[in-house]
């Protein structure tokens, strides 16, 4: 690993989000290869990153927090609190002296692509860099992930943060931990000290688990004093399920300030991330991503981007199977109907509204004659006139027009 005696510059700007995008290697080439081939290739569709806003505040949220947390190691406090931590360790009670405002959130709905966020964000901060201290000698890492127990249980929990550091530092802290038996309060002492001179960031991500767990509010109180004990920020991540137990009690609230996002709206955003995506096909027939279909990728994800994703790549794997090799609204709709069903209760799909139509836009409709141009908004006028089904029908077939597109401009219409 390359040594470092400080954290790499905090970026911004059109630099930040150039070092925080990723796009797969693509070449344009694949699309006439072998089928098994362009299957193969095609999972690299997830390592798609675009950043948003919420990656920018994130990004300066963990720089910001790992930045405080190094600061305090080399100060009084920390030489003062390693004592402390000792005498923990050996089962003598001792209060933390380290604390301070150190802990937050990050809550958001699934999928929203808070975890990438995260993930991208350290990469850009050099995580996997060990980051040296002298006066003394200590091997930070800048952050560290863990995962809540699904109970909640504190001596896992405390024990997963003694084997994550092991696997970046090679030390020994978990073996040594499991054969000694200690009990929760002297690994509470061992951990403290463990943070204290080894992670600058600890984020624990489904923090939502402690909702439903009676050992939640235990979790949450070690959390705080490894805070105290340590002098570490401590990130919690997790999903919306988790706001309401941390507006429970005043305690509860004052560690769970940060961050907290929605579901995307059909922005700018999610129109970008669109058109990158896009540029992706693996399909041998190329499609130009329009407006129609940005809406109902909208409408089949309720702006999770994480489905879009998944409706993305399970359309081009059933079009390369099934033989049509093209992306279309059709085959969108088919895959949502057969890949999508556990989701579905979950999504509930909108009409995409007509655009409106100006006087002097043109369309191209077929007559006995042939082909002409008629205004755009004259054709609108037309299908308002339909009074059946088989109108609409018949209308479609002499006009080379879309039964469904027509269709749609005047009620919700889902392919089964």
């Amino acid at each position: 690993m390359m040594e470092r005696n400080c954290l790499p510059d905090m970026l911004t700007g059109n630099e930040l989000m150039e070092r925080l995008t990723v796009k797969p290697v693509y070449d344009e080439s694949i699309r006439n290869q072998s089928m098994n081939v362009r299957l193969m290739a095609l999972s690299s569709l997830y390592d798609l990153y675009i950043p948003s806003q919420m990656s920018v505040e994130i990004y300066n949220k963990i720089y910001l927090s790992i930045m405080r947390s190094v600061q305090k190691k080399t100060s009084k406090e920390a030489t003062m609190q390693r004592y402390k931590n000792y005498q923990t360790r050996r089962g003598i009670t001792s209060n933390g002296i380290m604390g301070g405002m150190d802990s937050y959130t990050i809550i958001g709905c699934s999928g929203i692509g808070k975890s990438s966020a995260i993930q991208h964000a350290i990469e850009a901060i050099e995580g996997d860099t060990e980051i040296i201290l002298n006066d003394p000698y200590m091997k930070v890492v800048p952050c560290l992930i863990v995962q809540c127990p699904f109970d909640s249980s504190v001596k896992n929990l405390l024990l997963e943060i003694l084997r994550k550091i092991d696997e970046v530092l090679s030390s020994d802290f978990y073996p040594t931990a499991v054969r000694s038996k200690y009990t929760t309060d002297a690994l509470i002492g061992i951990v403290s000290q463990a943070c204290l001179n080894n992670i600058g960031l600890l984020v624990v991500d489904e923090i939502q688990n402690v909702v439903n767990s009676v050992n939640g509010k235990n979790l949450v109180g070690v959390l705080t004093q490894l805070i105290n004990n340590s002098g570490i920020s401590i990130c919690m991540v997790g999903t919306p399920e988790s706001k309401p137990f941390f507006e429970q009690k005043m305690y509860l609230a004052r560690r769970s300030l940060g961050l907290y996002y929605e579901r995307l709206e059909m922005d700018d955003y999610f129109y970008r991330f669109c058109h990158e995506m896009f540029q992706l096909q693996y399909v041998k027939k190329s499609t130009q991503i329009n407006d129609a279909i940005i809406e109902w990728l909208y409408n089949h994800s309720a702006g999770v981007l994480s489905i879009v994703v998944t409706l993305f790549h399970d359309a081009q794997e059933m079009a390369i199977l099934n033989g049509k090799e093209k992306i279309t609204i059709e085959t969108l709709n088919d895959t949502y109907n057969s890949r999508m069903q556990f989701m579905q209760e979950y999504i509930q799909p909108t009409p995409a509204k007509p655009k409106k139509q100006t006087s002097h836009q043109m369309v191209t409709v077929k007559t006995h004659d042939g082909t002409k141009e008629i205004p755009a908004q004259a054709l609108l006028k037309k299908t308002a006139d339909f009074h059946s089904v088989q109108e609409v029908i018949t209308f479609s077939q002499k006009n080379s027009r879309d039964v469904m597109e027509i269709l749609q401009e005047f009620c919700a219409v889902e392919v089964v």
